[in-house]
């Protein structure tokens, strides 16, 4: 059996992971920059003229602390890219049944007898959620990339999901 990671469906989309990743940490990046430029410029106007720019100190902060926000998520989201990819090259995609208990309440049934495996989506956003919602009962291909984590696709997904395993009476 072939690595979870040598299937092309599961390249493209650690791929795409990772470029998310890469602009949640450039986007960031940019901001601060130009939080940190336009206090620079703040202060110049400020020191030649003594004219305060209204607003001004609010732009600069919301732009430094918004991007070290996005800096933050994207250096998270590209560990857990590089996490997944290390992982998936050790393992092999388990088939199975995906049912959906709520939001982000799971069940992930592989072929073959074995037992249940319950998740809890590790994606908050309402749009993967949905999406994860829409393959209630779809066949999947789930792979244990951690103590606890799972990682599954769909035929046509495009994407991964991240999934934690909870205890069963949650």
């Amino acid at each position: 059996m072939h690595p979870a990671s040598d299937d092309p469906a599961t390249r493209t989309a650690l791929a795409a992971l990772q470029v998310g990743a890469l602009r949640w940490l450039g986007g960031g990046a940019i901001a601060v920059v130009l939080g940190v430029l336009l206090g620079l410029a703040t202060v110049t106007l400020a020191g030649e003229d003594g004219r305060r720019v209204p607003g001004a100190g609010l732009a600069v902060l919301a732009l430094v602390l918004g991007g070290l926000a996005a800096v933050v998520v994207g250096a998270g989201a590209l560990l857990r890219t590089r996490r997944w990819r290390r992982a998936l090259a050790g393992t092999t995609w388990r088939t199975g049944q995906l049912y959906v208990a709520g939001p982000a309440v799971l069940s992930f049934e592989p072929d073959g007898g074995d037992d249940a495996v319950h998740l809890r989506l590790l994606s908050t956003a309402i749009w993967r959620t949905r999406a994860v919602q829409a393959l209630d009962g779809a066949g999947v291909l789930a792979a244990p990339v951690g103590p606890g984590q799972w990682v599954f696709t769909a035929e046509g997904a495009g994407t991964l999901y991240g999934a934690r395993v909870t205890a069963r009476g949650r």
